[in-house]
């Protein structure tokens, strides 16, 4: 088996009259994620980070902004479709570690359901995914609540191939 590395990161500006959706967790708040689908940052990170582990481009490449069939689209249905394209490769994902960078609001509380709807997603067991929370200590775009950012890491397991 080969073993490979991948690092995903994202970012979307908030704006008034979207829902906040954070690892397919609709989170109460009076801003949400401007994006072409549902933002949903930490979603796209991993997604990334597992493309990249394979060096399969990102998700741009796969679900661009310009196709009207991915408008509004949950991010856990990219999520899945990139976990297709790992199977596809006989890989499986090992682990997740990810973080979530933002001011506001408050996730602890959806941390857990957002690590049960990712593990469900790339089929593997919650105590697999781990997602943290920070700030930045109000410094930047970040900071002064401008958006929100998320960072992966991955490992995925691949059979080698008989070349």
């Amino acid at each position: 088996m080969g073993i490979r590395v991948g690092q995903g990161y994202d970012v979307h500006r908030l704006v008034e009259g979207r829902k906040l959706i954070l690892g397919g967790v609709e989170i109460p708040f009076e801003r949400g994620l401007l994006g072409h689908s549902d933002a949903d940052v930490l979603c796209h990170a991993v997604a990334d980070a597992l493309l990249g582990a394979l060096a399969l481009r990102d998700i741009g490449a796969h679900f661009p902004p310009s196709d009207v069939k991915f408008k509004n689209i949950s991010s856990l249905v990219l999520l899945q479709r990139v976990a297709g394209l790992l199977r596809e490769k006989s890989a499986r994902v090992v682990n997740v570690d990810s973080t979530i960078i933002a001011e506001r609001p408050k996730l602890g509380p959806y941390i857990p359901l957002m690590a049960r709807n990712l593990a469900r997603v790339l089929q593997i067991g919650s105590d697999r995914i781990s997602i943290k929370a920070t700030t930045t200590e109000g410094l930047g775009a970040l900071g002064t609540e401008e958006g929100i950012a998320a960072q992966a890491v991955v490992l995925v397991e691949e059979k080698e191939r008989q070349d």
